[in-house]
């Protein structure tokens, strides 16, 4: 189990690391954006380069984050029963939802992402406007990596859980203080956190 716990510990900095440097992609993306919106506006500009730019960054930020957030536990979930069951059937619904839908995807997604990112690589695909961007097969290596990091954030989240529920007692109650300590907070967690006042609200 000491083992299983240090694993998910390597996963979880490999991931965390790339995740949190492929935020800051979201400096550059906020200056394109504003950029072609304001030269579109004022100066009757536009560049296909541009527009092809903005959502190749977007791609790349949601890719290499997808699995960092996940670890958190950042994505929009609804739980109208989850939140209700007992620690340990919570603990099995992730096991489970780990094994047999997730890392499945994950595996497959990749598979295909290879495949369609070496097609894109042999024949060195272009953007399909003649002022667009060179190098397509650039930003489709961003598909499989991504789910190449998501499988990864889900194997980190397999074996806390399953130390969690099988481990002993010191190990289980120092993976579930790290989830505690990695993951966002819920709406009900932060107004409580915050005097009763929602997100956006003034004090």
């Amino acid at each position: 189990m000491q083992f299983l716990f240090r694993l998910s510990n390597l996963f979880d900095r490999v991931v965390s690391t790339i995740g949190v440097a492929a935020a800051w992609i979201t400096l550059p993306l906020i200056l394109i954006i504003v950029f072609d919106v304001v030269t579109r506006r004022f100066l009757v500009l536009g560049s296909t380069k541009l527009q092809e730019m903005e959502w190749h960054l977007h791609a790349l930020l949601f890719f290499l984050c997808i699995g960092w957030a996940y670890i958190k536990n950042a994505h929009v979930r609804i739980e109208l029963v989850h939140e209700r069951l007992p620690r340990r059937a919570q603990l099995w619904i992730e096991v489970l939802g780990c094994l047999f839908f997730l890392i499945p995807y994950c595996v497959i997604v990749f598979y295909h992402g290879v495949d369609w990112w070496e097609r894109s690589w042999s024949i060195g695909e272009v953007s399909d406007s003649a002022t667009g961007l060179p190098y397509r097969w650039v930003i489709k290596a961003a598909l499989p990596i991504g789910f190449l990091l998501l499988f990864l954030s889900a194997l980190t989240v397999l074996l806390r859980k399953v130390i969690q529920l099988f481990g002993p007692p010191n190990l289980a109650e120092a993976a579930f203080q790290l989830e505690q300590k990695e993951r966002e907070p819920t709406e009900a967690e932060f107004v409580a956190e915050n005097g009763g006042r929602k997100t956006g609200e003034r004090q």
